[in-house]
Formats: C-alpha cells, sequence, structure tokens
C-alpha cells in the first residue's frame, strides 16, 4: 500500500471518529437520579384565594326615595349590584369636598341610592373592582359610594365617594346608559325593599335602622378543626426548622424568630413575628393590600370573612366572619375574627380562629323575630350616662357561641350589636324586655 493510500486512510478515521464524538455530545442526556428528600416545602393552602370584591364588600344600600328611607343588607342583591356597577366606566374623577357643602344634605334627598361599608376603603385597592377611567385617579378613602339617580338635565350621571369620617367628597360620572340601567334594575324597585329610619348620633355620623321587625333564623354548626400541622408549614417560610411543644392545652410551634401558639380550648390561633420597626406608620392601601395577600398566600379565607377595619397609626386590620346572607358575627374573644398587624416588611402579629363553620345542622335552625331599630336605640338611651356622639354604630349581627363545651356545637344566635367609644357590645333580649331568646 503505498504512503498516500494509508495517509487518505487515516484521514477518513478521524473523520468518522470526530463525526462520532460530534453526534454523541449533541444527544448525551445526563441520568440524574430523582431527589426523594428535597428541602424545598411545596406552598400549604388551607382554602382557595379570595378576589378583592369578596373581601371588601358593603354592608347595606339604602335607597332615598318617596320621602323615606328604604334599603338591604341581603348579601346576594348587593353582590348583584357591585357586579353591575364593575361594567360601568367612572371618569373626571376629582375632588368636590369644597363644591359639596354640607355633605348630609349631599347624601340625603329623593333620588339618592346610598351604599354603605363597614369602614374607609382605599380607592386604590377598590379599583380592581371598578373600572375608574384616568391616568392620574386621586388617592382618596371612602365608605359611601352614592348614586343620583333623580332625573336631570346633565348629560351624564353623576356618583360620589364619600369618607364620612374625613368629611371630603369625590365625584365621578357614569354614562347615561348606566344610570338607566341602575335606575331600572335597583332605584325602581326601591320602595318594595324593607322600610329604614335615620338616626343622627353626631354631626358627621348617620346611622340606618329597620323600621320595623326584623325575622332572622338562627343556626348550628359542627365545626372542622384546622390541622395544626397545616398551619405551620403555611406561616413559617421554612418549617423544617420549627420546633414543636405540646402544654395543654396550647400547641406551640417556634423558630428562631417567630412563634405558633393554637390555644385547643378556645381554638384561638396566634402567630407571632416581632420586628424593630414599630415606629413604622403604613398607608391605607398598602396596609390592606398586604393584609389580603397576606392571608391569600396561605389560603386562609375559610370562611366567608370581609374587610371591616384598620388603623394606620397602630397598622392593623380586621376582617369579620359573616352569615351567607349579609349579617356579621361577633364573638367576645375573637372566634369570628382576622387581625393582623404589621411591621415595615413583615407581618408582626397574626390572630384567628382555627376552626370553619363547614357542616350546618339545617334541622336545629329556629325563627326569631328581632325588635325594630325604634326599641333598641329608647333602649340604649335610656341607658344611665349613655351620650349620642360616642355611639359609632347599631347593627343586627349574630352572636358566635358554643352550644355546650362538651359537644364542641357552634350556635350563631340573632342579636342587636353596638359600637360604643370604640368597643363592640350586645343587647340581650332579655334586657329589651323580650323573651330571652326571642324563639318563636
Amino acid at each position: 500500500m503505498s504512503y498516500e493510500n494509508s495517509k487518505s486512510i487515516i484521514l477518513t478515521i478521524l473523520v468518522l471518529i470526530s463525526v462520532f464524538l460530534t453526534w454523541n455530545l449533541w444527544t448525551y442526556h445526563p441520568n440524574y437520579e430523582k431527589l426523594e428528600n428535597s428541602n424545598v416545602v411545596p406552598g400549604v393552602t388551607l382554602s382557595q384565594k379570595q378576589e378583592v370584591q369578596t373581601i371588601i364588600k358593603p354592608d347595606m344600600v339604602i335607597y332615598h326615595t318617596n320621602g323615606g328611607y328604604f334599603g338591604t343588607n341581603n348579601a346576594k342583591d348587593l353582590d348583584t349590584m357591585i357586579k353591575e356597577m364593575s361594567k360601568w366606566s367612572f371618569f373626571e374623577v376629582e375632588n368636590y369636598t369644597e363644591e359639596a357643602g354640607n355633605i348630609k344634605e349631599l347624601i340625603n334627598g329623593d333620588g339618592k341610592a346610598e351604599i354603605v361599608f363597614p369602614d374607609d376603603v382605599p380607592i386604590e385597592i377598590y379599583r380592581n373592582v371598578l373600572k375608574l377611567e384616568g391616568k392620574k385617579v386621586p388617592s382618596f378613602n371612602f365608605d359611601r359610594i352614592v348614586i343620583d339617580a333623580k332625573d336631570s338635565d346633565s348629560d351624564n350621571g353623576e356618583v360620589y365617594f364619600v369618607s364620612t369620617e374625613a368629611q371630603q367628597v369625590y365625584i365621578s360620572h357614569i354614562s347615561p346608559a348606566n344610570l338607566a340601567e341602575f335606575k331600572k334594575d335597583f332605584y325602581k324597585e326601591a320602595a318594595s325593599q324593607p322600610r329604614y329610619f335615620a338616626y343622627e348620633p353626631s354631626a358627621s355620623r348617620t346611622i340606618y335602622l329597620p323600621d320595623g321587625e326584623t325575622k332572622m333564623n338562627t343556626f348550628k354548626y359542627f365545626p372542622k378543626i384546622l390541622d395544626s400541622e397545616e398551619l405551620k408549614e403555611a406561616l413559617f417560610s421554612d418549617p423544617n426548622y420549627v420546633q414543636k411543644s405540646t402544654v395543654p392545652p396550647y400547641e406551640e410551634y417556634t423558630n428562631n424568630s417567630s412563634k405558633l401558639s393554637i390555644n385547643l380550648d378556645t381554638n384561638i390561633v396566634t402567630y407571632i413575628n416581632p420586628t424593630t420597626e414599630e415606629k413604622y406608620v403604613e398607608n391605607s392601601y398598602d396596609l390592606v393590600n398586604r393584609s389580603i395577600g397576606f392571608v391569600n398566600e396561605h389560603g386562609g379565607w375559610t370562611d366567608p370573612y370581609r374587610f371591616v377595619s384598620k388603623d394606620e397609626f397602630n397598622r392593623s386590620v380586621t376582617f369579620r366572619l359573616y352569615t351567607s346572607d349579609g349579617y356579621p358575627v361577633f364573638n367576645g374573644r375573637g372566634l369570628s375574627e382576622i387581625t393582623e398587624v404589621w411591621g415595615r416588611n413583615e407581618i408582626t402579629s397574626y390572630t384567628r380562629p382555627n376552626i370553619a363553620l363547614e357542616l350546618p345542622l339545617t334541622t336545629e335552625m329556629q325563627m326569631v323575630t328581632q325588635p325594630s331599630g325604634h326599641e333598641v336605640l329608647s333602649y340604649l338611651q335610656n341607658k344611665k350616662n349613655f351620650k349620642s356622639e360616642l355611639l359609632e354604630q347599631l347593627v343586627l349581627g349574630y352572636k358566635m357561641e358554643r352550644e355546650t363545651e362538651e359537644n364542641r356545637l357552634i350556635l350563631l344566635e340573632p342579636a342587636w350589636f353596638y359600637r360604643y367609644n370604640g368597643s363592640w357590645g350586645h343587647i340581650t333580649m332579655e334586657e329589651l324586655g323580650g323573651p330571652e331568646h326571642g324563639l318563636e
């Protein structure tokens, strides 16, 4: 074989080897073994996340018509109204406080529909519900949305966002078609709703109360107890470094900086995460937004909770349990509330129940007749040292109690509740001169 032939064969072999190695490199897949004991903990959710319109809801709508007040707190009716309003476009939003003059006069009068919220709502967070047009919508809070449904010569309908606490008014406009739709679907049927009357405990505050008696049901529930381990997994960023201890009636979980305490007798959960930024004051939007987001992160809306109050100075937000038909639920031990306190970037304190009202006992329901707002108001006004200007709210709701400590059933009983000088109290039927529970 000549030298030239040998060289050609060697070159051919080298080329083939190069092609083979290149092909192996392109098609190579490492055979990694699956890591069974990963330290990454999947997210734990106790229930489903909720949208803003599910958490921030009005308590009632009051229609000013025929020289009187008619309204409802029915949850389905209010949901239907807000859903329709979410399709509107609100434009030309601007401060109207100086032009408004007397705010009570602006709100009152035939043709007005007043949608009442339990506390001031930051408009920034409610932009997830209503379509506010414009690049620079001003920042403000409101606890009333007032729709002017009377006929006028204006090309557009007028909607006011009112803060009765700050005595501020912002005006916006909607299309004539939207206003006509609201009048047809809601305002024209106002007189068929229950009648209310207005009580003014102070110059800036109006409370609407039912003119007649109200029929309500009592409820019994067999509660679901939330799993303590799931609460731990949901609230600690790295559950692997959390230690558990049990000192009846408490279950406690701790790491280097935080503590989760679950009282199995009272069913109250307390999560403490101390921070050093105690002087920090949150703005309304950030405070409410991050509070909703925190509960959403672990699906903590285990029952129909609603936003009811905020305190920017103390950086706290409270959500309260409501019944499916729209009544607030109260419990002296905090069993019907979720409360959060915040530092600058982290939650400082989180308190909530570890139960959910999962199974209603429908056979145990009983009808109850609650007295009119006139009777309840008369009772309060006749109390010794009562000062009307300190009365902040007066509402029908439910008192949450255990039926007995042995069977652990949860009982919801209708009652009147009032917030006086910052604290909630309730009025029993016995105090009002009726049968103890008002049962029929």
